[in-house]
């Protein structure tokens, strides 16, 4: 019988939505401990919460829900030993992510009809990503290895005028995706080339990237959304790309809903409950999605990058 739950209380339309037999407890990430989980028996987190041995040992978790695309905050191995059972939101925020890319490319190559994408990772954004550059007559290059799509990274690369990654982050795999983008993909670059970061901020190489960034006469554009060691950022990274935000390509209401509804069902089909439905009643505010505004966000981070996480807990949705 499943008495506690966890969630991340910035989850949102979960409020109230359990049976009021179950203790449903709210908490913020920095609230979610060892000692306050110890009773629980699912979680719901985002990508704050780190899901590993230390979290969990002295629990009695059986099940995990993330209201996130990725799943780099979930240790896998330690969750399978223990017989946990996790879920992640695969495509939740999607289009949100392919609206950013699109605000991205819009606002560096302006009008720019004869642009070639070279999009790495062929999922769920890649393939939103794809069709909005084919609509706008852009020229398209994949490159996807684990789906044995496209061509390689280094050839894209090299044809590219804008360079978007969307990727998970992984280290251990046949394909792995840390430091993707490291110094020698950034050396084939065309010179004027956009590359975009909005999958996960290890994917790309910054130390690399700020050298790449430092040289005499470069001319490389760049839009980060995630950064390594969030939320304590590179100033100096910072300082040097055009565009920069705090992991917010996904933050949008429909992104939002759907994963909720994602990690709710989830919830009870593991635990055999009804299915329940998500609290619409609770919409959090809209964002700014007028003309420009990721010139804005960008300036408010450059302005305090200090303020990372705050900003990015602040950020009303799109």
């Amino acid at each position: 019988m499943i008495q506690q739950v966890i969630i991340d209380k910035g989850i949102p339309f979960l409020e109230g939505v359990l049976p009021p037999e179950i203790n449903a407890i709210y908490l913020s990430p920095e609230e979610i401990t060892a000692e306050t989980v110890r009773e629980a028996d699912a979680l719901f987190v985002r990508t704050r919460t780190r899901i590993n041995e230390e979290l969990l040992r002295e629990s009695k978790v059986r099940f995990v829900a993330t209201a996130t695309i990725g799943y780099d905050h979930i240790d896998q191995d330690y969750c399978r030993e223990a017989g946990i059972h996790w879920v992640s939101c695969p495509g939740c925020n999607a289009q949100a992510v392919c609206n950013y890319v699109e605000e991205a490319i819009s606002t560096i190559k302006a009008n720019k009809t004869d642009l070639t994408i070279g999009i790495v990772g062929y999922g769920n954004v890649g393939k939103l990503v794809a069709q909005m550059a084919e609509r706008k007559g852009y020229r398209v290059l994949l490159s996807d290895p684990p789906l044995g799509i496209g061509l390689s990274l280094q050839e894209i690369a090299s044809q590219s005028d804008v360079l978007t990654f969307h990727t998970p982050l992984t280290y251990d795999s046949k394909h792995p995706t840390y430091h993707l983008c490291n110094a020698d993909i950034l050396c084939l670059c065309k010179p004027n080339a956009l590359i975009i970061n909005a999958a996960r901020g290890g994917v790309i190489d910054e130390q690399a990237l700020i050298a790449q960034l430092s040289t005499v006469n470069c001319q490389l554009s760049t839009a980060i959304d995630c950064w390594e060691d969030e939320p304590n950022i590179n100033t100096a990274l910072l300082e040097k790309v055009n565009l920069a935000s705090f992991h917010i390509a996904g933050y949008s209401i429909e992104g939002k809903m759907r994963a909720s509804e994602m990690c709710l069902r989830a919830f009870c089909e593991f635990f055999s409950l009804p299915i329940l439905s998500i609290n619409k009643k609770v919409v959090p505010l809209h964002g700014d999605s007028a003309p420009g505004w990721l010139c804005r966000i960008s300036d408010q981070l450059k302005a305090q990058p200090e303020n990372f996480e705050q900003l990015r807990k602040k950020y009303p949705l799109r």
